[in-house]
């Protein structure tokens, strides 16, 4: 702590700064309004969830869940953005450690091995959610509105990927990044992710293996 001077003339301890107890409070609450929100969403889908419910499964009163999200819509969608980054930071995926950590891994069969399982993580978060967002814009056109059209984010971050990976000296020297970044797009999607372990079974260990697997074969020199 620094010192200053009392009324005394005699040094006194200046109080260092004190938690905002207030601020944490706020955080906690929105956070345990997010994941009640995408448990029943997942659950009962969009429309068949008030936020009566929402309320009652974070333990807050409805009042607040009003007053943090306005609405069900921007709930939805803090749920998928959460979902996405794993937490409520507004770091981009591109701007992640561990996205930057595999795109600086020296060889293109290590990158791989490294974006493969940080995308793992997404998935197994994301992924149960994506069939959602289609069916609440059925039910609730102003959702999709939330979305504006436009380059696709996941196909921008795999094209990130994609132009690391393909400077790598053990990369295919006949794919190119456009190429790499549609191949990352396919093999790494949640549609694929979804058929793989919801529908067949796999473990996410298993997918994330084959994955990294046929990922390899496709874009490095030595797949061994």
């Amino acid at each position: 702590m620094d010192a200053v001077k009392g009324s005394d003339g005699q040094n006194a301890e200046r109080p260092g700064k004190r938690p905002d107890k207030r601020a944490e409070r706020s955080r906690r609450t929105r956070e345990n309004i997010v994941a009640a929100a995408r448990d029943l969403f997942v659950a009962q889908g969009y429309g068949a969830t008030s936020l009566q419910e929402v309320a009652d499964r974070a333990d807050v009163a409805v009042q607040t869940v009003y007053f943090v999200f306005r609405n069900k819509r921007a709930l939805f969608k803090d749920v998928v953005d959460t979902a996405i980054a794993g937490d409520a930071e507004a770091v981009a995926t591109m701007d992640r450690d561990w996205f930057r950590a595999a795109c600086a891994e020296p060889t293109a069969a290590g990158q791989l091995r490294a974006h493969v399982r940080g995308v793992r993580d997404i998935l197994g978060r994301v992924a149960p959610i994506i069939p959602l967002i289609a069916a609440a814009a059925a039910t609730d056109p102003e959702i999709a509105a939330q979305w504006p059209a436009g380059p696709d984010p996941r196909h921008t971050v795999q094209h990130a990927a994609a132009k690391a990976l393909t400077s790598k000296p053990d990369a295919r020297p006949d794919v190119d990044t456009d190429r790499a970044a549609d191949v990352l797009y396919g093999l790494l999607s949640p549609e694929l992710y979804l058929i793989f372990v919801r529908d067949r079974g796999w473990s996410p260990e298993a997918w994330e293996e084959w994955a990294c697997g046929a990922l390899t074969a496709q874009l490095c020199t030595d797949p061994g």
